[in-house]
Order: C-alpha cells, then sequence, then structure tokens
C-alpha cells in the first residue's frame, strides 16, 4: 500500500461519506466470503494456479489517486521494497548488534502486498479512515489470504502462510519490511517530484513523517546513506 497517499475525504467537498465508505469495505468483505466457499467438484481448479495469479501483480498499479509521471504496479513495489528490506536487515546486524535473517526479510517483502491481487490497492486514507472501515478490511486480507493459499497444492500450504501475513514470531522482520514499504512509497514521491511533479509533495512529507515516527535506526540510515543518490543524474551515479 503506497503509505502518505492523499485523498480529500470531508464534509465540505463530499466526495466520500463515512457510511459510503463503510458499505463498500462491507459488501466487498461479505463477498469475498462467499466466493471463497468451495463449490463441489471445483477443488481441481483452485490449486497449482498460485503462480499466474501473482504475475497479475504487473496489471495493479499503485497510487491510483495521484497523477502519475512513470505508473508503479505492486510487483515493482514488491521487488524494491525486498531490496530496501534485506539492507535493512543487514544494517541491524552489522551496526546495531542485532541477529536477523536478511535474506528472510527480502523474503516476506517480496510478498508483502500479493493479497492485493484480490483486493486491489486501497488507498491508506481510505483504509484508517475509522475503526469499522479497518476492521472490515482486515477480514478482506484474511479471505484474501485463504484464497491466495487454496491456489497452492495442500502440501506446500503451510510453508506459504506465514509469507502471507504478519505474524508474532516474526514481528521484528515484518518492523522492517513496514519501513522498507514506506521507504519505496518515499522514494517513488521523490523520483516524481525529480520530474516535475508537485502532486506528490504533500505525499512524501507525510510519508518521510511517517518514517521518522517508526525511531527505526535502520530506516534513518538508509535515509542518510542511500536516499540524497535517488536526486542525482545518471551520470552522477554512475562515476
Amino acid at each position: 500500500m503506497a503509505y502518505g497517499q492523499t485523498i480529500i475525504i470531508s464534509a465540505k467537498y463530499q466526495i466520500l461519506s463515512e457510511k459510503i465508505l463503510y458499505s463498500i469495505i462491507v459488501h466487498i468483505s461479505r463477498k469475498n466470503t462467499n466466493d471463497a466457499k468451495p463449490i463441489k467438484g471445483e477443488k481441481s481448479l483452485n490449486e497449482e494456479k498460485f503462480f499466474a495469479i501473482i504475475s497479475r501483480m504487473k496489471y495493479i498499479n499503485r497510487w491510483g489517486l495521484m497523477r502519475n509521471t512513470i505508473t508503479e504496479n505492486i510487483s515493482e513495489h514488491s521487488l524494491e521494497t525486498a531490496f530496501i528490506a534485506h539492507v535493512l536487515a543487514l544494517y541491524r546486524n552489522v551496526r546495531f548488534g542485532g541477529n536477523t535473517d536478511p535474506e528472510r526479510c527480502a523474503l516476506l517483502a517480496m510478498y508483502h502486498d500479493v493479497t492485493e491481487i484480490i483486493t486491489g490497492d486501497l488507498p491508506t486514507p481510505v483504509k484508517y479512515f475509522n475503526a469499522e472501515i479497518k476492521s472490515e478490511y482486515d477480514k478482506v486480507e484474511k479471505m484474501a489470504k485463504k484464497r491466495m493459499l487454496s491456489y497452492l497444492p495442500e502440501d506446500l500450504r503451510e510453508h506459504y502462510r506465514p509469507l502471507l501475513g504478519h505474524t508474532e514470531e516474526e514481528k521484528e522482520l515484518w518492523e522492517l519490511v513496514k519501513a522498507a514499504d514506506k521507504l519505496s512509497a518515499l522514494i517513488k514521491c521523490v523520483e516524481e517530484r525529480q520530474m516535475g511533479n508537485t502532486d506528490f509533495a504533500d505525499a512524501e512529507r507525510a510519508t518521510l513523517d511517517s518514517i521518522h515516527e517508526m525511531d527505526l535506526p535502520e530506516a534513518e540510515e538508509f535515509l542518510r546513506e542511500f536516499l540524497p543518490a535517488y536526486t542525482t543524474t545518471l551520470d552522477k551515479q554512475t562515476k
């Protein structure tokens, strides 16, 4: 999900009311619940199409409410997030005395948005508009996770279950993935600004603030060491 996306939700503009938003999420939740019920004789159709479904990540664009100079899909975003998550885990081990698994962290990041193949990329301000909408959307995500697992052969499902949702056992890694997700969103904002697109200005500020609020030294290290290069030219980057 793209952190810091801007959407105006107010009585003044009357774009989306709380009641309408809640109705939309409840409808999606019920639809996913009903669709997830197995149909007699359909089991073979549900299995072994996991990666064909994942390949459709490239068709789901992020930042749908914004004017984009270059569109970004969730497949591209997931790979970039994995790159960043890996180095954040390395930071923790090398510079801050941690003992995390960078490769596992990168793997979790690769799969962190897979359920959006079913749910779509819901803008963050809508998702967190109020507790009821967040609760209903959580139900949608759970149903999407179950459906994605049903697309795997049965003997592989337990191996993929931890990849499709946060687990308490890997809480530390998921925290780094969350930071990497935000850093990827910030990079997108910076790149859009560099191309003269002011639509992402507020999103950039909000995303940077949310990264600082996480109070993760690994994220701050990435901002200090790697972010400045995103504002330079190819010639300077390759010198």
